[in-house]
């Protein structure tokens, strides 16, 4: 268990977290990653399911945990059942190398505690509004790779990416922001690069 390498994904409802999972899960198989994933939701697994129906890994995989209280509770506070989650997937599956948490959409200061994660990513989208890196919450500022999602979507919402550009530099001064849009594939190899090289990723055998 102590070797596996596990990857947070926080950020608000909408933002595309789940469809980040979706999108690493195929890079990193593709790179040798042996991968399993974790969702979090309040009182249902809706986004395990939608990971299982994806197609990009085998169901058996995808675990899902319910919170009953507020997403980052779990991934925060009391991080516990999510280790358990952590610990069945290890059990069962012994090739495993590289873990997603998926966290419950949750506001700008949701954070993973270190006790659960080796590496984590907030998402943020252009479409809740340019204003949100200026907020400076506490997820945006300390996440190791911040993700602003849904550049697509910044000229139909009058979202101005140069300065939401800038305004992450300066909440996030020595660490690293990327701009996609996950739907086409936009930035995905950034991220990848950025994951890879900020999580100290290697496959077994290399």
């Amino acid at each position: 268990m102590s070797d596996v390498v596990r990857i947070g994904i926080g950020g608000p409802v909408g933002s595309g977290k789940t469809r980040l999972v979706e999108t690493l899960v195929p890079e990193l198989t593709r790179a040798g990653f042996s991968v399993a994933v974790i969702t979090n939701d309040l009182v249902t697994d809706e986004d395990a399911q939608r990971v299982r129906r994806s197609g990009v890994i085998d169901p058996a995989r995808v675990l899902a945990v319910e919170t009953g209280a507020c997403p980052h509770t779990a991934i925060r506070e009391d991080p516990s059942a999510n280790l358990a989650a952590v610990h069945r997937l290890c059990t069962q599956f012994d090739d495993l190398e590289l873990i997603l948490i998926e966290s419950g959409g949750d506001n700008l200061a949701a954070t993973f505690t270190s006790d659960l994660v080796d590496f984590w990513i907030f998402v943020i989208d252009t479409a809740a509004g340019d204003d949100i890196p200026r907020k400076k919450g506490i997820g945006l500022q300390q996440a190791d790779l911040l993700v602003v999602n849904k550049i697509d979507l910044a000229p139909l919402v009058g979202a101005d990416l140069e300065r939401m550009r800038g305004d992450c530099t300066v909440a996030r001064p020595t660490k690293p922001t990327v701009f996609t849009d996950l739907r086409s594939g936009r930035g995905v190899d950034e991220v990848m690069s950025r994951l890879v090289a900020g999580a100290m990723l290697e496959p077994a055998g290399q």
